[in-house]
């Protein structure tokens, strides 16, 4: 259950770094909704490793097949199975792991919470089990699209390491974003930040930075108090993404130097309808949507794997040094971008659905 997500729109992903291949059960999705493969395969591009010379050079096409659940175009509503093949494994590179702790990776609390561990390139803790969540998105997306016609999921890179980025939340675009390899719309700062990492690597270190997402089109009513609020599913759904470590939305830590003042949102009607004139609160108020543009920030932690000798214990309890081999990102954010996005898309849905269900009777 563990590598289960969702309430209505339920996904399971499955499969290890250096396996056989990567994949999805998808529950939940409606029928009759068009789907193929071409669906689904852009994003997995822009998520492949090996797309240019800052992320990992490992070579895998990330091509997927849709096994179960579509026929003649459209999905049945049973259940939809994807998977990616693993091309490009190679776990000879990590046969010293077989006995050393990375350190700040998943080796040891994995040894320690099942008494065995797939150590060929993190198995199951590798970042290519968001393989399966970005497949999920993708449908999740298509459906998403057909109930909110204006909705629109962005996410950028806003900061790498102490490089900042200047970007305006209304304006952003899909085309601005992907417009270079470090996916940040500000084109001076991702200049610098593009010469950062190549530096970085060059050292065989690492950095991270922050990661911000825009929801626009959004609908209101979305959100389940008290425990299912919108905001704290986001911010399980980011945290469950690899070598995150915070999540904020709308104002987040920088409201609390605010008094209560200048930190609400008044109402107004705009167009006919209620809308807020500022939007501190991100979108969310008592854990549900109010129909304005979702803003939130993911912090993401530099790689765990570098290549400098740093001090580890092995498994048997001897004091050792380890330099990691194997190919890995020294920058996890521009690959990361779209993982923020997919499980937006799978959050969103999964209580679309939820808000559509519960709110059947006429009001």
């Amino acid at each position: 259950m563990a590598s289960t997500f969702g309430v209505l729109f339920r996904i399971s992903t499955w499969g290890e770094s250096h396996g056989g291949g990567v994949g999805v059960v998808i529950d939940g999705c409606p029928p009759r909704l068009p789907l193929s493969e071409a669906d689904i395969q852009p994003d997995l591009d822009r998520r492949r490793p090996g797309q240019s010379d800052i992320v990992t050079p490992r070579k895998e096409e990330d091509t997927c097949k849709i096994l179960s659940g579509v026929f003649q175009g459209v999905t049945l509503g049973t259940p939809i199975s994807i998977f990616v093949p693993n091309t490009d494994a190679r776990p000879e590179a990590y046969s010293e792991m077989q006995t050393h702790f990375r350190p700040s990776h998943a080796d040891f609390t994995y040894q320690s919470k099942y008494g065995v561990r797939n150590w060929e390139g993190g198995g199951r803790s590798s970042a290519r089990e968001t393989i399966g969540r970005v497949a999920a998105a993708a449908v999740a997306k298509k459906v998403l699209k057909a109930l909110f016609p204006e909705i629109e999921i962005l996410a950028w890179v806003s900061r790498i390491h102490d490089i900042e980025s200047r970007v305006d939340t209304s304006l952003v675009t899909s085309a601005a974003i992907e417009s270079n390899v470090v996916r940040c719309p500000d084109s001076q700062a991702a200049e610098a930040m593009i010469a950062r990492i190549k530096k970085i690597r060059s050292e065989g270190n690492s950095i991270g930075g922050l990661i911000d997402a825009v929801v626009r089109g959004m609908p209101t009513g979305l959100g389940e108090p008290v425990f299912d609020r919108l905001e704290a599913e986001l911010a399980k759904a980011m945290l469950s993404l690899p070598a995150t470590k915070g999540f904020e939305v709308g104002s987040g830590f920088s409201g609390t130097l605010l008094t209560g003042i200048e930190h609400n949102d008044p109402y107004e009607i705009r167009d006919g309808s209620v809308h807020t004139k500022s939007n501190r609160s991100g979108g969310v108020q008592g854990g549900i949507s109010n129909g304005e543009p979702l803003l939130f920030r993911v912090a993401f932690k530099p790689t765990a794997t570098i290549s400098q000798p740093q001090a580890t214990v092995t498994a048997s309890g001897e004091a050792s040094t380890l330099a990691a081999r194997g190919r890995h990102d020294p920058c996890v954010l521009p690959r990361a971008v779209v993982m923020v996005e997919a499980m937006t898309a799978l959050v969103l849905l999964d209580h679309a659905l939820r808000q559509r269900a519960q709110d059947c009777l006429p009001r």
